[in-house]
């Protein structure tokens, strides 16, 4: 089951590195905000920034050393891939001790599987916004790369 739990997680995290570094320069500048909203960057510094949050409610010692993202922030893509790598290590410590009973770790009160589906379930809503932004803005990602996001026997 740990190896299942991991793995899911993992898989997860894949798909929005692949994200990443499939979206061409302008597509990470862009956005569907008319009033200083997220745009692409945005996004995904949100979704790490939700992980560092959750981490520090909930295992606030594997937070220690991560940072966020300060709010209208446009990152680079280097520094979002190194920021979601470090917080996707960070919420499988979290995942895997809150599994063992470790001490300091707790998941949501309804068990371990609802809180690796609320952080799927957040980045998947987020990667769906960052699709759409990509499509209105004209920075659409080929076939290969739209179909690969839902290829989890792959990634």
């Amino acid at each position: 089951m740990k190896k299942e739990l991991i793995e899911a997680w993992r898989t997860n995290n894949r798909i929005n590195l692949l994200l990443i570094d499939k979206i061409s320069p302008g597509g990470m500048k862009s956005t569907l905000s008319k009033r200083g909203g997220r745009g692409v960057a945005g996004e995904l510094a949100h979704m790490h920034n939700n992980r560092v949050w959750q981490v520090e409610k909930r295992a606030k010692d594997l937070a220690v050393g991560l940072t966020t993202f300060p709010t209208g922030a446009v990152p680079t893509k280097a520094a979002l891939k190194k920021a979601l790598k470090a917080s996707a290590t960070a919420v499988e410590g979290l995942l895997v001790g809150a599994l063992e009973g470790t001490p300091k770790r707790r998941g949501f009160k309804k068990g371990i599987f609802t809180t690796l589906a609320y952080f799927v379930s957040h980045e998947a809503h987020h990667r769906g916004r960052i699709l759409l932004t990509l499509k209105v803005s004209g920075q659409t990602l080929d076939k290969n790369t739209q179909m690969a996001i839902w290829a989890w026997d792959q990634m």
